[in-house]
């Protein structure tokens, strides 16, 4: 059951609209699971207020009838300089989860990253598109879940890893507390009172099966529901990770390899000389370490460290096709993004997440038009001036 007319997702015209019908859809406590971060949220705004800090120049007297959005990125042509950032149990959100934002990026060509916490598997996720599809991993206390990962993706055609390096603990994501959010979901009178009015989310949560933690079920013994499984992810995060971890891993996948959690310009350095395929510079979306910088903020100085070495992917904040071309003016390829994909998932299922691309892509193509720049390899500096 999915109730969100086609007319109704046409109606929204920006993310913050995606945004606004996917908090009337998806009950309070799972709504603020998806749009909250740490603690007093400082490091969640700075991220889309960072972008502020810029305008952008237009250059006039230039041929713009043709424009060209597509990039490449981890070795792999795409449609748009977008990427799906990993979310962790899409399926709390709407009841097909990864069953739709798969699709909805093959569609579009731009890579899915499968969170290490997913609620479909790896070659449940393999089997749902030939779009480049990425994985996103940890270094975890028993290697041989990284190994079992990495030969897992192998075999299911994904084309690329993510080493998130920003979670050695779970941040404190007091939204989540004040709700009581926890696994299986509990039903306190205000919680049941606000489901009751969220009828098509109520009917698919009873209709279909609770969301778990697809990629630990058969490594767990015994109890394998999502708040056991949870339980079992945070104490297999490794808290002694070294850079011989990641050269470890670098070499056990032998393919394309992002670090992500990236805000210092000597850790891209290090990354750049140790031959990793892109730095990906994140604040895990203000839901790790509070008043952390901005991504933008701190993305002129690591393309300087980075220097060409590597490719750059920006990921946080991002809401509008100008924080694209922002990012890409002060030196990254593409930008990664979770929650404009998770309001469109929230707001209307595959329908929804197609919705929140095709915005995105449509204000890139026009804003890149607007700009006087035919091309978005050809975005740098000129285009930009900083505001303080």
């Amino acid at each position: 059951m999915d109730s969100t007319p086609s007319k109704v997702l046409a109606k929204c015209h920006n993310i913050d609209d995606l945004r606004s019908l996917a908090q009337r859809k998806v009950p309070k406590l799972l709504f603020d699971f998806m749009d909250g971060g740490a603690e007093d949220e400082v490091a969640l705004r700075r991220s889309r207020s960072g972008f502020d800090r810029y305008q952008l120049v237009p250059h006039n007297f230039v041929d713009v009838s043709k424009i060209n959005i597509s990039t490449e990125v981890m070795g792999r042509k795409i449609d748009a300089p977008l990427i799906v950032s990993p979310t962790g149990l899409p399926k709390l959100f709407h009841h097909t989860g990864e069953e739709s934002l798969v699709p909805a990026a093959g569609k579009h060509n731009i890579p899915y990253t499968l969170s290490s916490a997913s609620s479909t598997s790896i070659e449940g996720v393999g089997n749902l598109s030939s779009g480049p599809k990425w994985f996103q991993i940890y270094v975890w206390k028993d290697r041989a879940i990284v190994r079992d990962f990495i030969e897992r993706c192998k075999g299911a055609g994904f084309s690329a890893l993510c080493l998130t390096i920003d979670v050695p603990i779970t941040g404190n994501r007091e939204r989540d507390v004040r709700n009581g959010l926890a696994m299986p979901l509990k039903m306190p009178p205000t919680i049941a009172f606000d489901m009751l009015r969220k009828p098509a989310w109520l009917y698919n949560a009873l209709t279909h099966p609770l969301p778990t933690l697809a990629n630990l079920v058969d490594r767990v013994e015994g109890d394998t529901s999502a708040a056991d499984l949870s339980r079992y992810t945070e104490e297999q995060l490794d808290k002694a990770i070294s850079w011989d971890d990641a050269a470890e891993m670098k070499e056990q996948w032998g393919g394309p390899l992002g670090i992500k959690g990236v805000l210092r310009a000597e850790d891209a350095d290090r990354a750049a000389e140790m031959g990793f395929d892109s730095v990906i510079v994140s604040n895990h979306g203000g839901r790790q370490l509070d008043h952390s910088p901005a991504p933008i903020d701190v993305l002129p100085e690591i393309a300087e460290a980075v220097d060409g070495r590597c490719q750059i992917i920006l990921d946080g904040g991002v809401r509008r096709g100008t924080d694209v071309l922002k990012a890409l003016c002060l030196g990254a390829t593409a930008c990664m993004a979770g929650r404009p994909y998770l309001f469109g998932l929230g707001a209307g299922g595959q329908a929804g997440v197609e919705r929140a691309m095709e915005i995105l892509k449509g204000e890139i193509h026009r804003d890149l038009m607007i700009l006087g720049c035919a091309d978005v390899k050809d975005l740098g500096p000129q285009f930009l001036r900083r505001i303080d």
